[in-house]
């Protein structure tokens, strides 16, 4: 049987507040535990949460980039449960009347075409607090640290039809967060958790199957990892008679497996109730009016133009607009090059290959935008050909020089291009290669072709790689040829 795999992300993010949704509490991470819980974290009888404004303003900037409805009346609720790292016994939500109704996101998927996610809804609510179980020998230590911290959870309608398709969406979002400045977006500390609602159905129907909802996943690559396995599982369980049960279940990264948590609540397990402390949050005309005039230039706007301005593809395009650091240093070296293509190429290739090796942010560049600028000037000048730029690019890298320029002097690697010293050089290397080019004149065309690169490679070292590859091309077929 052909299985379609539907999925929806809850994806929570954490507003970069300086203060926690409902009280003045610090939301710095990495504090010593429960040295930034006031007694409203705590849930101590008679506190009053007094909303946060800018949490207000941050969702409604997410609302706006999403083209969604902004909930004008939106309303708090009580979500009841009990867990030791929720003192108050409930958590503060939306349920029926959220802040961000329907929008969308588009994305792009790896064969460069575009499709666009709904998005359900994104909603504010305040974080629980930590469990930590590692250090305490059979007890669990309690860290209210993050009890309170602001979220938005953004919830996409169940559009995504595979792991990768996911990955995307998750990115997109992470993306989209960042670039708004109202997320840092850091998955290792927790700013940015997922939860992936996925199901099977076969082919062409049209119900969906019962989903299983994976607990915070953490990194895209457990995202994507996690989604398959499960996938997977639930196949082999409906093929061998079994049924799928609605859970919450963990993604377990070691053993690369999905494990059973618990039964999956539904609404009403939760008796959402609207939180008689918080009056409903009304927002006016104004308010968005001045919200929208801080909307900065979108992923997907950005996108556009790299592709109308500069001649990009979609896939280059979406992978230099994928964050807005990356995208400012692409267009720093395109303004000092005035070449967009050669910037992209040189950005995507070479220094992408360097930051990852060293593990680092595009902030946290080696080489700064406009020293690879410069030296993609003198790639276009003849000064540098292709395998002296990278020569030069590892000099920059390693801190030996200021400038291209500065290290294209000191290190004496600037390209050869009077065509009278490649031409004595030529005649040097193929004189004590007689036999080879002996042997080359007598072959037929298929055989030449690949001898060639035989007298091109004796050229380039007898060069030092310094000459002209076009010209060493072209003047030694004159040679052999004649």
């Amino acid at each position: 049987m052909q299985w379609e795999t539907v999925i929806g992300l809850e994806i929570h993010a954490q507003l970069a507040t300086q203060s926690k949704i409902f009280s003045a509490s610090a939301t710095t991470f990495g504090a010593e535990p429960n040295t930034q819980a006031s007694l409203v974290d705590l849930g101590m009888p008679g506190v009053l949460p007094v909303l946060n404004e800018e949490a207000v303003r941050m969702a409604c900037k997410f609302g706006l980039a999403i083209d969604a409805e902004i909930g004008a009346r939106n309303v708090f609720a009580r979500k009841n449960y009990f867990y030791p790292d929720l003192p108050k016994g409930y958590q503060i939500s939306q349920m029926e009347l959220p802040i961000v109704g329907k929008g969308f996101l588009d994305i792009t998927l790896e064969d460069g075409t575009l499709k666009r996610v709904g998005i359900t809804r994104a909603h504010l609510e305040e974080d629980a607090g930590k469990s930590l179980h590692e250090d305490f020998h059979g007890m669990s230590g309690i860290d209210l640290n993050r009890a309170g911290t602001p979220l938005l959870e953004i919830v996409s309608e169940p559009d995504i039809r595979s792991a990768k398709e996911a990955v995307a969406y998750a990115k997109a979002i992470h993306a989209l967060v960042r670039y708004l400045g109202i997320c840092d977006g850091n998955m290792a500390e927790g700013s940015l958790r997922c939860d992936c609602n996925v199901s099977v159905r076969p082919k062409g129907q049209a119900e969906f199957g019962t989903r299983a909802e994976i607990k915070n996943v953490n990194s895209f690559r457990f995202i994507e990892k996690a989604i398959n396995h499960e996938v997977q599982r639930q196949i082999e369980l409906i093929e061998d008679g079994g049924k799928v049960v609605q859970e919450t279940r963990l993604y377990d990264p070691n053993k690369d497996q999905t494990r059973s948590m618990r039964s999956k609540e539904e609404a009403n397990d939760y008796r959402y109730f609207p939180d008689p402390d918080l009056l409903p949050v009304v927002i006016e005309p104004s308010f968005l009016a001045a919200v929208r005039a801080t909307l900065p230039e979108l992923p997907t706007q950005k996108r556009e133009r790299f592709q109308a301005a500069f001649g990009l593809s979609v896939y280059d395009a979406s992978v230099l607009s994928a964050s807005r650091e990356l995208a400012d240093y692409f267009e720093q070296v395109q303004h000092v090059s005035g070449d967009a293509k050669l910037a992209a190429n040189w950005v995507m290739g070479e220094l992408s290959s360097l930051l990852n090796k060293d593990g680092l942010e595009i902030e946290q560049s080696p080489v700064s935008a406009e020293q690879l600028g410069g030296m993609i000037l003198r790639i276009k000048d003849n000064t540098l050909s292709g395998k002296l730029a990278k020569m030069v690019f590892e000099a920059l890298a390693a801190g030996e020089g200021a400038t291209a320029d500065e290290v294209i002097e000191k290190k004496g690697l600037k390209q050869v291009t009077d065509s009278g010293a490649i031409e004595k050089m030529l005649d040097e290397v193929l004189a004590a290669n007689a036999e080879q080019v002996e042997q080359y004149r007598a072959s037929d065309v298929a055989k030449r072709g690949k001898m060639f690169g035989f007298f091109v490679g004796q050229a380039m070292k007898a060069s030092k790689g310094k000459a002209n590859p076009g010209q060493v091309n072209e003047l030694l077929k004159k040679k052999l040829e004649g």
